[in-house]
């Protein structure tokens, strides 16, 4: 026979009554329903965990998870181009700093150096160790950066002195006439582009203010856009005194290439009779390859380069660029950057949205896009 000593006897009694309450709440009309209880745990080291409620109609509403757009896999075929000298080395170094933090750390796309001499060790070293991503360096072709063959060499000698005697900007400046053609004509053939569908150009010294979280060039690709821009402004007149004319003569040419639902309305007020000198500021532009490597621009193109205008006058790789994507493009397949807060002195973008400000050290009082000289109300008017 079992003895139970009076020294356990109220520890089991204490047990028994815990039992027939328990009992009798689990019956009780009163329990509370757990049916519809999410049961997994979420921690605040648990990001990706989505807690579910319950809408006005008893419906179940799942947050997606927050997954960062840099641990998406997928990459466009893209890369940053970079048109420089090894004189310029410190100043691209600044630039690659801002471009890593705001951005390519979390991206890791590839860089491609374009320069007409050979880089030295020092440039490549020192470049190369900014990134953790690709690092490539081209020397550009001669015959990308010499007079071709028609150009009158004794005009364009005298054509550069008058307007250095005149005071036009880079007016005497044989080089900076090799570089505007480059950047016209030539870049997307370099044999290091080849590989490539997108491109984002990038100059020494500029300057990003802004974190960017998202893959621009997965956005391109993915919303069907061809050109992207930060900058808008009016061109010197000076500088390109026949270049309208000569794209008149091109449209009348080539009708069959010109799209009826085009961007004109940006860079002409009268239906394509003048030129109203606005352009996208080239110094930044992200793009489609393709656009450039297509019929329409190369035929642009050479017929532009035949006439001598990057020699004779100092036809800039801007106007060239926003011309070709006013007549061959519509406004749905050109895309302004607001969230790429971005300066090439002197001017600057930065973004007005508070929201976009979040992820900004700019002023916007030093915002250029509503100023005298912006092309920006033509842009959002076209």
């Amino acid at each position: 026979m079992l003895v139970i000593a009076s020294t356990q006897r109220k520890p089991i009694i204490l047990t028994l009554v815990c039992l027939v309450i328990g009992f009798c709440f689990y019956l009780s009309p009163l329990r509370p329903d757990t049916s519809q209880w999410n049961t997994s745990i979420h921690t605040e080291t648990d990001d990706k965990q989505a807690p579910s409620f319950k809408n006005a109609d008893d419906q179940p509403i799942y947050e997606e998870p927050v997954i960062p757009a840099w641990e998406n896999t997928t990459r466009a075929r893209a890369a940053f181009v970079i048109l420089t000298r090894n004189s310029e080395l410190d100043a691209l170094r600044k630039t690659m700093q801002q471009l890593e933090a705001r951005f390519n750390r979390k991206f890791n796309y590839p860089y491609v150096f374009l320069n007409d001499e050979e880089f030295t060790e020092e440039f490549r070293e020192l470049t190369s160790g900014l990134t953790s991503a690709k690092t490539q360096y081209g020397v550009i072709p001669r015959e990308h950066w010499s007079y071709p063959d028609w150009i009158d060499i004794d005009k364009a000698d005298q054509k550069r002195k008058e307007m250095g005697e005149q005071g036009v900007i880079y007016g005497d400046n044989l080089s900076y006439r090799h570089m505007c053609r480059f950047e016209s004509g030539f870049f997307f053939r370099h044999p290091l582009m080849e590989q490539y569908d997108y491109y984002w150009r990038v100059e020494p010294n500029v300057e990003f203010f802004c974190d960017l979280d998202y893959d621009p060039f997965l956005y391109m690709q993915e919303n069907n856009k061809k050109y992207g821009w930060t900058i808008s402004l009016l061109e010197y007149e000076s500088t390109i005194p026949s270049l309208w004319q000569t794209t008149k003569d091109f449209m009348e040419k080539h009708p069959e290439m010109i799209p009826k639902d085009n961007l004109m309305r940006f860079v002409s007020d009268d239906n394509g009779d003048t030129y109203n000198l606005c352009h996208f500021w080239s110094n930044f532009e992200i793009g489609d390859l393709n656009f450039l490597r297509s019929r329409e621009y190369m035929t642009y193109f050479e017929y532009l380069d035949r006439t001598g205008g990057f020699f004779y006058e100092r036809w800039g790789d801007a106007p060239v660029h926003s011309i070709a994507v006013a007549m061959f493009l519509n406004k749905s397949e050109v895309h302004f950057f607001d969230d790429i807060g971005y300066k090439h002195d002197p001017f600057m973008h930065c973004p007005l949205d508070r929201n976009v400000q979040k992820k900004c050290h700019c002023n916007t009082d030093d915002n250029f896009d509503f100023t005298v000289f912006s092309c920006m109300n033509k842009y959002l008017a076209a």
